[in-house]
Protein backbone atom coordinates (compact mmCIF):
# COMPACT_ATOMS: atom_id res chain seq x y z
CA UNK A 1 0.00 0.00 0.00
CA UNK A 2 1.04 3.57 -0.64
CA UNK A 3 -0.14 6.82 0.88
CA UNK A 4 0.14 10.48 -0.03
CA UNK A 5 -0.56 13.65 1.94
CA UNK A 6 -2.87 15.89 -0.08
CA UNK A 7 -3.38 19.23 1.63
CA UNK A 8 -3.33 17.71 5.11
CA UNK A 9 -5.46 14.69 4.21
CA UNK A 10 -3.63 11.38 3.90
CA UNK A 11 -4.97 9.22 1.09
CA UNK A 12 -4.21 5.50 1.16
CA UNK A 13 -4.05 3.52 -2.10
CA UNK A 14 -3.48 -0.15 -2.92
CA UNK A 15 -0.65 1.02 -5.17
CA UNK A 16 0.26 4.15 -7.04
CA UNK A 17 -2.73 5.28 -9.11
CA UNK A 18 -2.26 5.38 -12.88
CA UNK A 19 -3.34 9.01 -12.94
CA UNK A 20 -2.87 11.55 -10.17
CA UNK A 21 -1.79 15.11 -9.39
CA UNK A 22 1.06 15.98 -7.09
CA UNK A 23 3.24 18.98 -6.34
CA UNK A 24 5.36 17.91 -9.35
CA UNK A 25 2.39 18.01 -11.71
CA UNK A 26 -0.17 15.64 -13.18
CA UNK A 27 0.72 12.08 -14.09
CA UNK A 28 -1.54 10.34 -16.60
CA UNK A 29 -1.37 6.60 -17.15
CA UNK A 30 2.04 5.94 -15.64
CA UNK A 31 1.77 5.78 -11.89
CA UNK A 32 1.84 2.00 -11.59
CA UNK A 33 5.12 1.77 -13.54
CA UNK A 34 6.99 4.31 -11.40
CA UNK A 35 10.07 3.38 -9.46
CA UNK A 36 9.97 3.72 -5.69
CA UNK A 37 12.16 6.84 -5.89
CA UNK A 38 9.87 8.47 -8.48
CA UNK A 39 6.86 7.65 -6.32
CA UNK A 40 8.53 9.26 -3.29
CA UNK A 41 9.33 12.35 -5.35
CA UNK A 42 5.59 12.65 -6.03
CA UNK A 43 4.82 12.16 -2.32
CA UNK A 44 3.83 8.47 -2.31
CA UNK A 45 5.35 6.46 0.54
CA UNK A 46 4.84 2.90 1.77
CA UNK A 47 2.22 2.17 4.39
CA UNK A 48 3.70 -0.11 7.07
CA UNK A 49 1.43 -1.84 9.56
CA UNK A 50 2.62 -1.91 13.19
CA UNK A 51 4.59 -4.96 14.27
CA UNK A 52 2.34 -7.75 15.53
CA UNK A 53 -0.83 -6.15 14.17
CA UNK A 54 -3.77 -8.57 13.93
CA UNK A 55 -7.04 -7.08 12.73
CA UNK A 56 -9.00 -9.57 14.85
CA UNK A 57 -7.66 -8.15 18.10
CA UNK A 58 -6.27 -4.70 17.26
CA UNK A 59 -7.64 -1.34 16.19
CA UNK A 60 -5.58 1.13 14.18
CA UNK A 61 -5.26 4.85 14.88
CA UNK A 62 -5.39 7.51 12.20
CA UNK A 63 -2.54 7.12 9.74
CA UNK A 64 0.55 9.30 10.21
CA UNK A 65 3.96 9.85 8.60
CA UNK A 66 7.17 8.64 10.26
CA UNK A 67 9.82 11.08 9.02
CA UNK A 68 12.91 9.15 10.12
CA UNK A 69 11.75 5.94 8.39
CA UNK A 70 10.02 7.67 5.46
CA UNK A 71 6.77 5.72 5.61
CA UNK A 72 3.22 5.99 6.84
CA UNK A 73 1.92 3.86 9.66
CA UNK A 74 -0.64 3.58 12.42
CA UNK A 75 -0.54 3.01 16.14
CA UNK A 76 -2.26 -0.21 17.16
CA UNK A 77 -4.40 -0.59 20.24
CA UNK A 78 -6.14 -3.60 21.71
CA UNK A 79 -9.78 -4.10 20.85
CA UNK A 80 -12.34 -4.47 23.59
CA UNK A 81 -15.34 -6.75 23.40
CA UNK A 82 -18.72 -6.21 24.99
CA UNK A 83 -19.14 -9.97 25.45
CA UNK A 84 -17.83 -11.63 28.58
CA UNK A 85 -15.04 -14.18 28.38
CA UNK A 86 -17.64 -16.92 28.91
CA UNK A 87 -19.79 -15.59 26.06
CA UNK A 88 -16.81 -15.41 23.69
CA UNK A 89 -15.90 -19.00 24.58
CA UNK A 90 -19.48 -20.17 24.08
CA UNK A 91 -19.64 -18.49 20.66
CA UNK A 92 -16.28 -19.97 19.62
CA UNK A 93 -17.39 -23.45 20.73
CA UNK A 94 -20.70 -23.04 18.89
CA UNK A 95 -18.78 -22.16 15.71
CA UNK A 96 -16.46 -25.11 16.26
CA UNK A 97 -19.39 -27.50 16.60
CA UNK A 98 -21.03 -26.02 13.51
CA UNK A 99 -17.85 -26.70 11.53
CA UNK A 100 -17.76 -30.25 12.87
CA UNK A 101 -21.42 -30.77 11.99
CA UNK A 102 -20.72 -29.65 8.42
CA UNK A 103 -17.79 -32.07 8.17
CA UNK A 104 -19.87 -34.93 9.57
CA UNK A 105 -22.85 -34.29 7.26
CA UNK A 106 -21.21 -35.98 4.28
CA UNK A 107 -21.06 -39.28 6.15
CA UNK A 108 -24.25 -39.01 8.21
CA UNK A 109 -26.08 -41.27 5.77
CA UNK A 110 -23.81 -44.15 6.84
CA UNK A 111 -24.98 -43.66 10.42
CA UNK A 112 -28.63 -43.42 9.37
CA UNK A 113 -28.30 -46.52 7.19
CA UNK A 114 -26.75 -48.38 10.14
CA UNK A 115 -29.60 -47.29 12.43
CA UNK A 116 -32.34 -48.13 9.94
CA UNK A 117 -30.98 -51.22 8.21
CA UNK A 118 -28.13 -52.46 10.36
CA UNK A 119 -25.64 -52.03 7.51
CA UNK A 120 -22.10 -51.69 8.81
CA UNK A 121 -20.33 -48.36 8.51
CA UNK A 122 -17.00 -48.69 6.64
CA UNK A 123 -14.07 -48.58 9.06
CA UNK A 124 -12.43 -45.60 7.32
CA UNK A 125 -15.65 -43.61 7.81
CA UNK A 126 -15.84 -44.61 11.49
CA UNK A 127 -12.18 -43.60 11.94
CA UNK A 128 -12.65 -40.24 10.17
CA UNK A 129 -15.77 -39.39 12.16
CA UNK A 130 -14.06 -40.34 15.43
CA UNK A 131 -11.08 -38.12 14.55
CA UNK A 132 -13.39 -35.14 13.95
CA UNK A 133 -15.16 -35.67 17.28
CA UNK A 134 -11.88 -36.13 19.15
CA UNK A 135 -10.50 -32.98 17.54
CA UNK A 136 -13.61 -31.05 18.62
CA UNK A 137 -13.33 -32.34 22.18
CA UNK A 138 -9.64 -31.32 22.33
CA UNK A 139 -10.32 -27.86 20.91
CA UNK A 140 -13.31 -27.33 23.20
CA UNK A 141 -11.12 -28.14 26.23
CA UNK A 142 -8.42 -25.77 24.95
CA UNK A 143 -10.96 -22.98 24.43
CA UNK A 144 -12.36 -23.48 27.92
CA UNK A 145 -8.84 -23.20 29.37
CA UNK A 146 -8.21 -19.78 27.77
CA UNK A 147 -8.13 -16.88 30.22
CA UNK A 148 -7.93 -13.84 27.87
CA UNK A 149 -10.62 -12.59 25.50
CA UNK A 150 -8.11 -11.83 22.74
CA UNK A 151 -6.80 -15.40 22.89
CA UNK A 152 -10.33 -16.73 22.43
CA UNK A 153 -10.86 -14.45 19.43
CA UNK A 154 -7.67 -15.60 17.66
CA UNK A 155 -8.02 -19.28 18.59
CA UNK A 156 -8.02 -21.37 15.38
CA UNK A 157 -11.01 -23.72 15.18
CA UNK A 158 -10.08 -25.09 11.75
CA UNK A 159 -10.66 -28.84 11.67
CA UNK A 160 -8.58 -29.65 8.59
Amino acid sequence: MKAINKNGTIEVHQGIPNSFSSSLGTVLGGGSSMSDEEAKAHGFFDVVLPSGYDERIHNLSDIFFVSKDQHYTYTKSNKTWSETLAQLKANKIENLKSLANNKLKSTDWYVIRKAELGTDIPSDVVTARAAIKTNVDTKENEINAISKKSDVVIYDINLD
